[in-house]
């Protein structure tokens, strides 16, 4: 198999080509040949003309690559390696939807042959590869795992959108498989790509376990500092001060409070503890951590109601400039962004809310959230509040002149990240 895929005797497939799915794909495309496969024809088209619908990749990333996209059963029957990296998210009620993911589990059983590999890449719960993925391919193949018809494996994605540092070749890859020589070929075959090497888990569930707790760990932390951020507001006490003297010590966990959304950290746990409810354990910690972060949005927008009263401000007709609508700095996702948590808390207080986002789609935010961006020449300059959410780059850059700019007399200034702390003299200023 990894002879063939070196000599392009036969092709390497990924299917689902988002945030994750497309940078896999270009990677191997620079070394073998690739078959790019998405349900979604539209972002097909995109990608056959260079463009990354996720706004992560230039126009560049894609030149000298062997690859073909598309959304064709028929071309994907090429390949005989398979990597699925698609979306892994919760629904309304909190639950693992695997919907995606048997889907595409369908798809690659579709065009399933004797001798093939499939490597999934999105984050599940341990067992589900084996106990969810491997009989739906199955069903659709007719051929049997149990009798050696195809090998299975598992290899956590680690991409983090918007780190330009911490990039695919240069993190660590844990890669696992249904037995040695399957575990084998596919450590070969991400060794071709990954430069920072490979670690090969002993088992899939060990690989899909050690994927999870890597957001539930930080999840709990980042619960801990929003429930200490909580306290010390109380107390008049800056929380990230406190976070520079204590983080003097050489063991200090470097954690700070804020939104905890996207589409990792806020939802990975939930896989976990539904597992782990199934098996008769609530787990308290994880899900106590889940119900802070997750409340964390009403709280920063009831403060800057407070704040706002003691400004003097009528609430009910005042205005508040919301910066920032992503999940996270400096990307286009705006999936699970807590941001919105934030704009729904201040609207119930009959609230006034504009935003702002130099990187969210307003019609993706309206379909999702139900409210629209609002366009940059359309900003007033008697804002009551301004409330920065996300840490965009361009927000990093501005002044309290800036602040004073857009805003009434008496203005208020919410810094969810901390970004201004310290530069704002004369306007009232609180953050986390």
């Amino acid at each position: 198999m990894y002879e063939q895929l070196l000599q392009k005797k036969t092709k390497l497939a990924v299917i689902g080509l988002g945030y994750v799915g497309l940078p896999i794909a270009l990677e191997f495309a620079r070394h073998l040949s690739v078959i790019g496969f998405d349900i979604n024809a539209a972002r097909v088209d995109l990608m056959r003309n260079n463009i990354d619908p996720s706004g992560e990749l230039e126009a560049k990333d894609f030149e000298g690559c062997d690859i073909e996209f598309t959304d064709s059963l028929d071309v994907l029957r090429e390949a005989t390696f398979f990597i699925v990296a698609v979306p892994t998210p919760i629904d309304e009620h909190a639950m693992p939807d695997l919907k995606p993911l048997l889907g595409a589990s369908g798809s690659v059983g579709k065009v399933l042959k004797k001798g093939d590999y499939v490597v999934f890449e999105s984050t599940v719960y341990p067992g589900c590869t084996e106990e969810d993925c491997i009989p739906v391919m199955e069903k659709h193949s007719g051929l049997s795992f149990a009798g050696g018809d195809f090998k299975v494996g598992y290899s956590p994605e680690r991409i983090n959108p918007g780190d330009k540092e911490h990039t695919l070749a240069r993190i660590v890859k844990v890669v696992s498989g249904c037995d040695a020589e399957a575990l084998d070929t596919i450590a070969k075959v991400y060794e071709l790509v990954i430069t920072a090497g490979v670690h090969r888990a002993s088992s899939i569930k060990v690989a899909e376990a050690a994927k999870i707790i890597e957001n539930t760990q930080r999840d709990v932390n980042i619960a801990l500092m929003n429930e200490l951020s909580m306290i010390f507001d109380r107390m008049s006490i800056n929380t990230y001060e406190v976070l520079e003297a204590a983080g003097t010590k050489w063991n200090f966990l470097k954690f700070s409070p804020g939104l905890v959304g996207g589409h990792c950290i806020g939802v990975d746990p939930y896989y976990l503890t539904y597992k782990a409810k199934e098996l008769g354990y609530d787990a308290k910690v994880i899900l106590s951590g889940r119900t802070t972060n997750d409340n964390m949005g009403a709280y920063i927008a009831r403060k800057t109601v407070q704040m706002m009263i003691k400004q003097g401000k009528d609430v009910s007709k005042s205005r508040v400039l919301v910066m920032g609508a992503t999940f996270k700095e400096n990307v286009e996702d705006i999936r699970n962004s807590k941001v919105a948590d934030v704009i729904q808390e201040l609207k119930n207080f009959s609230v006034n809310v504009d935003i702002v986002d130099p990187h969210a789609d307003s019609d993706e935010l309206h379909h999702e959230y139900g409210f629209r961006l609002t366009p940059m020449e359309n900003i007033r300059k008697d804002y009551d509040a301004v409330l920065v959410a996300v840490s965009h780059l361009p927000y990093v850059q501005l002044d309290e002149e800036y602040f004073k700019s857009i805003t009434s007399p008496n203005p208020v200034l919410v810094d969810i990240k901390g970004l201004f702390r310290g530069k704002i003299q004369d306007m009232q200023y609180w953050s986390l």
